[in-house]
């Protein structure tokens, strides 16, 4: 596959705001970087990151003519975004299989497959 004709596709998973991590985190992790490895080796995987929790999240946000920085997520939720991947894939259907894997590796946590705007 040409890298040129590749779309990307953003890999968001969605994590409960009262979750606790579970019993198997080491297990999980584990699984995810095998994830990852496999989707190096398909050259699918450009990067991956797990986010703090919103709390620690501070907006910066244009105001008339400064910037209002405030602490805290932008938007209150019951969910919010825990952790991402960005990868390569041929068409929508090659990036809902990588997604399918993660969300099965996170066992009932959503993973939302969104396409990014390319150029």
């Amino acid at each position: 596959m040409q890298e040129g004709t590749m779309k990307h596709y953003l890999l968001n998973i969605y994590q409960p705001e009262a979750g606790e991590p579970p019993d198997n985190l080491a297990e999980i992790m584990d699984e995810i970087a095998t994830l990852n490895d496999d989707m190096r080796a398909a050259g699918a995987w450009v990067f991956s990151a797990g986010l703090h929790a919103p709390s620690s999240a501070t907006v910066a946000q244009a105001k008339g003519d400064g910037v209002l920085i405030t602490d805290g997520p932008y938007v209150e939720s019951k969910e919010y975004i825990a952790g991402f991947t960005l990868i390569r894939a041929q068409d929508l259907d090659e990036a809902l299989r990588w997604g399918s894997r993660l969300a099965t590796i996170l066992r009932g946590l959503p993973v939302e497959v969104r396409p990014t705007v390319d150029e």
